[in-house]
């Protein structure tokens, strides 16, 4: 996915006000079908798959012995032992080799990155554009099948921009066809800078950056992507953070004067100290927007912090998540 097609800027306004198509094959994408396969989504991830029923999809995350987030993931849940687990493309391999490794023999893992193609239609009017070549259009965070050109369409009301639309994937030789399609209904194409400036204005969490194996989803402010009655690998630290605080907190700001902060530059607040996570220019509001780590954890009451950009310390404004 390029950088940009027409400019960063046009493109993030075509989401936010009529409709973006965002080519999104390099994230991963495998199958888990077979007797077995819902108890090795349950145990290998920390939210709780039985709490959506079939048709649906959940945001989960894969942690390790301490609790750190190994890849943050989309399932698509199409029946019971029968689901699409989607990490970012970076861990696809990894989280593949973990599923694969840990099913029976009755479980068939498949990996679909290598034969299908996957399109992110994202905006207000992006369920108009799926629906006029599709037929139809998923709702919010469920998962439907389809066919366009003869041939299996699969599709989730999922997405990373907080907008409405859905993500599609279709073979390879449906993939030119299809795009030209969404581009001719309407949908303007968007590349990588568009899709990280509205994901941060939503706080959405990028993998690598704000997320890693360094800290939890307790730290990064995502209790609720835990369930927190099932069984799954690193739930006795996060329960402990739940109980006990955290060593570091994730927190969202706007700064006040002029200059856009990016990652790696130095926040303090008070005895708080820490790098800005993730930092952009948020055309919605005309600033500069971040997330970072404080630690020690400074505290619920917090209201402004420091960043230090060439230079000079500028004032924040530290705001929850998400900025618009």
């Amino acid at each position: 996915m390029p950088l940009q097609y027409e400019g960063v800027l046009a493109e993030h306004a075509a989401v936010r006000d009529d409709a973006g198509v965002f080519d999104v094959s390099h994230l991963g994408r495998f199958t888990m079908v077979g007797p077995g396969a819902d108890d090795i989504v349950q145990r290998l991830l920390c939210n709780d798959i039985t709490e959506i029923k079939p048709g649906q999809a959940q945001y989960t995350m894969s942690l390790n012995d301490n609790g750190g987030v190994i890849d943050d993931i989309i399932v698509w849940r199409w029946d019971n032992d029968d689901s699409w687990v989607l990490p970012n493309g970076a861990n696809q391999d990894r989280v593949l080799a973990a599923f694969d490794g840990a099913a029976p023999d009755e479980v068939v893992v498949e990996d679909r990155r290598s034969d299908t193609v996957l399109l992110a239609v994202q905006g207000p009017n992006a369920p108009a554009v799926i629906e006029r070549v599709v037929g139809s259009s998923p709702k919010r965070f469920r998962v439907a099948r389809a066919e366009y050109g003869g041939r299996p369409l699969w599709m989730a009301g999922t997405g990373y921009t907080g907008e409405k639309g859905g993500e599609l994937a279709v073979p390879h030789d449906t993939a030119p066809g299809l795009l030209a399609a969404i581009i001719e209904a309407g949908a303007t194409p968007c590349g990588l800078g568009a899709r990280d400036s509205l994901r941060l204005e939503m706080g959405y969490p990028l993998w690598g950056q704000d997320l890693d194996e360094e800290t939890t989803p307790v730290e990064a402010g995502l209790s609720w992507v835990v369930g927190w009655d099932s069984e799954f690998i690193g739930k006795e630290v996060l329960v402990a953070q739940r109980d006990g605080g955290v060593p570091k907190r994730l927190v969202g700001f706007v700064v006040e004067d002029h200059g856009v902060p990016r990652h790696g530059y130095a926040i303090r607040a008070g005895d708080s100290e820490g790098v800005v996570a993730s930092g952009n220019y948020s055309p919605a509001l005309g600033a500069g927007i971040g997330m970072g780590y404080l630690a020690p954890d400074p505290g619920a009451a917090i209201e402004l912090l420091e960043i230090e950009m060439r230079g000079e310390w500028v004032k924040a404004k530290v705001v929850d998540p998400p900025f618009i």
